[in-house]
């Protein structure tokens, strides 16, 4: 049992995926969502930056 999930509901539930979005998809949607699961715990581990400073796109508008 996987967080109050069985066997049998976890099957049903790949079934449903596989329906909707193809057996083709499947490997981009994993991969989508392994690195969305990397990418926060990356991000929550680094510290809080402020950045104040203009970007430089915004100083090359102004032209300064």
């Amino acid at each position: 049992m996987i967080g109050g999930l069985g066997v049998w509901e976890l099957l049903i539930i790949l079934v449903i995926v596989i329906v909707i979005f193809g057996a083709k998809k499947l490997p981009e949607i994993g991969g989508g969502i392994g690195q969305a699961i990397s990418n926060f715990k990356k991000a929550s581990r680094e510290p809080e930056e402020i950045d104040l400073a203009p970007k430089n796109e915004e100083r090359k508008e102004d032209g300064t």
